[in-house]
């Protein structure tokens, strides 16, 4: 069996929260120093509006508070935005989308629209392939 904990470092990217409205959450910058992987992983509640849909953005860039921020090409993404978006039918879903781009710092944004009721969304950054292991527990 692989030692898959000591090998990753949990980050909050998006704290849980609930959209009531068509505003982007924009996540925290993630600073990946130390850190040669990085996914996404979304979750959702029970989206209440049957009308809403969800857009992912992954940005990254050289500062650290991405004031240089640009969308990530799809060719440094691992999967795509597109599949890492959901609608009002995927309640208690997860949704994942990787960075293999060189940036040091990347952020996650996602975006409703046609949202006019509660939509409860969290989302984490989990990065891995560390260059010192074993990694900190409880994350710091």
């Amino acid at each position: 069996m692989q030692d898959l904990m000591n090998n990753i470092h949990p980050v909050t990217a998006i704290a849980p929260q609930v959209a009531s409205d068509d505003t982007a959450l924009v996540g925290a910058v993630i600073d990946r120093q130390g850190f040669d992987a990085l996914a996404f992983i979304i979750a959702t509640g029970t989206l209440a509006d049957p009308d809403a849909s969800f857009a992912v953005l992954v940005e990254h860039g050289d500062q650290s508070d991405l004031s240089d921020a640009v969308a990530v090409p799809d060719t440094e993404l691992l999967g795509t935005e597109v599949l890492a978006g959901f609608g009002a039918a995927d309640d208690d879903a997860t949704r994942k989308v990787g960075y293999r781009g060189a940036k040091r710092y990347v952020r996650l944004t996602i975006t409703p629209s046609g949202n006019s009721a509660s939509a409860p969304l969290a989302a984490s950054a989990i990065l891995g392939a560390p260059h010192m292991a074993p990694t900190a527990n409880p994350p710091q």
